[in-house]
């Protein structure tokens, strides 16, 4: 049977140091640019291989995305940023996730909270409180095809966050 592997992860931390910044733009702190890399390399550690990383465009999450792009040594070209997935209700995720390529077998997804613990709550019966920034949910689907995420049935893979 075929299986698709979804990474969900939250944007690493922000910085606040300029009063007004419009939200798009706020970058990483310096636990966030250290924070980011790090779980990239505990996913290549847990020998996770990622096929596609699609990122919202806000700074933090592209950013995020960036450096778990150069920790995998994968090319620019599997890094897409996709609108929608700044500040993304459950809804818009799985639109997302069904537009993937089926030759995609694991796909790594960065956005924002609140969204994205509504989102991960929605997939399997692990729940959890809150998405911590730079947090990893992760779940396999039993399925051929992206369009069929929604449908298809999820078991909870693991769940990681700099903290742990």
């Amino acid at each position: 049977m075929g299986l698709k592997q979804l990474l969900i992860i939250r944007h690493a931390k922000s910085s606040w140091a300029v009063i007004g910044q419009d939200d798009f733009d706020r970058p990483l702190n310096d636990r966030g640019k250290h924070d980011a890399p790090m779980m990239a390399q505990r996913l290549l550690d847990r020998h996770v291989s990622i096929d596609l990383f699609i990122t919202s465009p806000a700074k933090r999450a592209l950013t995020t995305a960036k450096h778990f792009v150069d920790v995998y040594q994968t090319g620019k070209e599997r890094l897409a940023a996709v609108r929608q997935l700044y500040h993304a209700y459950p809804a818009v995720f799985y639109e997302v996730i069904s537009e993937i390529d089926d030759s995609i077998r694991t796909a790594a997804v960065f956005s924002h909270n609140p969204g994205i613990t509504a989102f991960v709550n929605e997939l399997t019966s692990t729940q959890i409180d809150n998405m911590p920034t730079c947090g990893v949910f992760a779940v396999k689907a039993d399925t051929l095809h992206w369009k069929d995420f929604a449908t298809a049935k999820k078991s909870f893979w693991f769940f990681d966050y700099p903290k742990l």
